[in-house]
């Protein structure tokens, strides 16, 4: 080959790397779910780009790539409560940008949206709440503190971002101070016990006084039934009678033998010492 011939291939090798470093340099590609901020020679465009394919100024013109789906952040906030206790506080925070903030977000808030924006208002948020409970208050209203603190939260970002939602995965408390708390409910359930017993022997005691006041008027009424109607025994002794003739012991006061009677008289007249029984209980025979 001669030496024309190898600069004019040396000469169209470099003219295809440099068309293809302008073209590679001159196009961008916006991924899914993010907007584009163009920025040439340091000044930011005030309209964003959208998702896919688009062409650029070379060496002059870059864009950023914004993400406007919903991100999710772990972070821990420390706090004070009402009662003077440090109290750690694990969670995660639900956010995303919308398009209509992404470019004033890359001007203000260059780099993490997150660390310089989200986590600062959170931790205020939930800064205010616990100062207002105390740590066993914030323990045990979890819900209601995540309520409150987000809605602050909210109102200190403002249009910029959209907070979705904040999630207390862990409460933390000093080793002391949580024992205090469940020293404290311990005492709480005992004293519940004990109340739930007292209440169960007092309503014992008002029924057994209610049954006996009852016991003590039927026996007034039935006595004063009995009284203004004297044949009601004699009624009661035909309806139980089982037809058999009773047995009829004594002299001047004659006594009733029930049928139960009757049958242990018959099991034990064999033993029966005959000066227990009055001569006038004995048939005589007949001498006639």
């Amino acid at each position: 080959m001669s030496p024309q011939a190898s600069a004019r291939l040396i000469g169209v090798a470099i003219l295809i790397f440099c068309v293809a470093i302008m073209a590679s340099s001159g196009t961008y590609v916006v991924p899914p779910g993010e907007r584009g901020v163009e920025v040439t020679m340091g000044r930011v465009s005030p309209a964003f780009k959208p998702e896919g394919f688009g062409l650029k100024i070379p060496f002059v013109t870059a864009i950023h790539p914004i993400s406007v789906r919903q991100q999710t952040a772990e972070d821990q906030a420390e706090c004070y409560s009402s009662d003077l206790q440090q109290i750690k506080i694990d969670l995660r925070v639900l956010f995303r940008i919308p398009e209509a903030s992404v470019v004033k977000l890359f001007q203000d808030y260059f780099g993490n949206t997150f660390e310089s924006l989200v986590a600062p208002r959170v931790h205020e948020a939930l800064k205010e709440v616990a100062a207002n409970q105390s740590a066993e208050q914030i323990v045990k209203n979890r819900e209601q503190i995540k309520t409150k603190a987000l809605e602050i939260a909210r109102r200190k970002v403002g249009a910029l971002l959209v907070l979705e939602d904040i999630v207390i995965q862990n409460i933390a408390l000093t080793k002391e101070l949580e024992h205090a708390i469940e020293a404290k409910m311990v005492q709480e359930q005992e004293a519940e016990k004990s109340k739930y017993l007292q209440q169960r022997v007092e309503i014992e005691a008002d029924t057994t006084i209610i049954k006996a006041k009852g016991e003590a008027e039927s026996i007034i009424i039935r006595g004063e039934a009995l009284r203004k109607n004297p044949a009601f025994v004699d009624l009661q002794i035909v309806d139980k009678w089982d037809g058999l003739t009773p047995m009829i012991i004594g002299g001047g006061e004659k006594v009733i033998l029930t049928v139960a009677d009757i049958a242990r008289y018959k099991e034990t007249k064999t033993n029966l010492v005959p000066s227990t029984i009055k001569p006038s209980a004995v048939p005589r025979p007949n001498t006639r």
